[in-house]
Parts: C-alpha cells; structure tokens; sequence
C-alpha cells in the first residue's frame, strides 16, 4: 500500500492539477492552500493573508478555528503533526508539506500558541508553545522540496487573490493580502 506522501509526490495532479516538472506546480501548491485557508468548515469565507518569500516557499495565515475537544484543547492532527486534517476535503495543507522539504506550521487557540517544524510530513521535534498573536488562527509556512520541483519552477509573479481563490466558489469577490517578498518583486499586491 502507497503511504499519503509517496501517493503525493507520485501524482501530485491529482492534488494540484499539474505533475511534476510543470512551472505551474509551485503556484498550484498555493492556490490549492490558500483556496483551504479561505474557505471555513462552515462554507463561509475567512480571512487569510499570503507572503511569497521565495519561488519556492510560501506562508498562508488563515483566522479558521483549529479542531478541539469540548475542553478546548488541540484534537490529534495528520500524522501526528500539527497539520488540521479534519476532513478528507480539506488534504492541501497535508499534501503541500509532502512536496516540501521542510514545513513550520503555527496555531493558535484561546491564548495558546503551538509551534511545529515538519520534515515532508514528519515532526522533527515535539511542539514549542508561545503567545498567541491573537484567540485563534494558523499560520503554515512551506519550503517546497527544490529537489522535487524543476530549476526553472517559481511562484507566480503578480498574483492577485482572485487567481488563488478561483472560479469554483460562488461567493464573490473575497479579497486579501498576498505580500511577494522576493528581492525581484516590483510591488506588493494587497487588497
């Protein structure tokens, strides 16, 4: 049996639309994220923020409540990381940290703050706590796997929130930050 990250990096366009070698991979992992971020267990729009930091590494901040118990504490996550895989429909964050080389994601609830740095899908560490930059929220940076994606891949230039959000929701124009941080980058695109 294919284990979830073998399955990913097998056939990421079952994921992400695209295969490996496609100059559109990078760009497909965000808006794939993004796309999870903004989208709430309920069917209502959140908020999230986007920073591009490199071609290949991206950070998405999403308001979303993390799953808890009725105590409020953390429900065990995918993998036993910090990742929020509460349903099958809700993989991109899983699959995006299986095509990189390394992952750091943040959550917050009530006040707690959990920290984590994932290697593909594997905790290098039990997770750190700190203070919590607001109630509830998450904030996942990936480092896609240059080994995995071609020379010539790169995020997107000039991304506008409308590309990551896409055409498949029919709740209507939702906007948010995305700041490129690339030494290259002529501009920030905001709201």
């Amino acid at each position: 049996m294919v284990d979830f990250i073998e399955h990913v990096r097998r056939r990421p366009a079952g994921y992400f639309l695209v295969d490996q070698g496609s100059p559109e991979l990078p760009t497909e992992v965000l808006r794939s994220v993004a796309w999870d971020a903004l989208h709430r267990r309920d069917g209502r729009h959140g908020q999230i923020s986007v920073e591009i930091g490199s071609d290949l590494s991206f950070t998405v901040e999403s308001d979303q409540r993390p799953s808890a118990d009725e105590r409020e504490r953390l429900l065990p996550r995918f993998f036993g990381s910090l990742l929020d895989m509460f349903d099958r429909r809700r993989w991109a964050p899983s699959a995006a940290a299986a095509l990189s080389a390394h992952t750091v994601i943040e959550v917050w609830l009530d006040g707690h703050g959990y920290r984590q740095k994932l290697v593909g899908m594997d905790p290098t560490g039990s997770r750190e706590e700190f203070v919590a930059p607001k109630p509830f929220g998450t904030r996942t940076t990936f480092h896609l796997d240059p080994s995995f994606c071609g020379p010539d891949e790169a995020i997107a230039w000039a991304l506008r929130p409308e590309e990551l959000h896409g055409d498949a929701c029919k709740e209507h124009p939702t906007t948010f930050p995305i700041h490129d941080l690339r030494p290259q980058a002529e501009e920030s695109l905001s709201e």
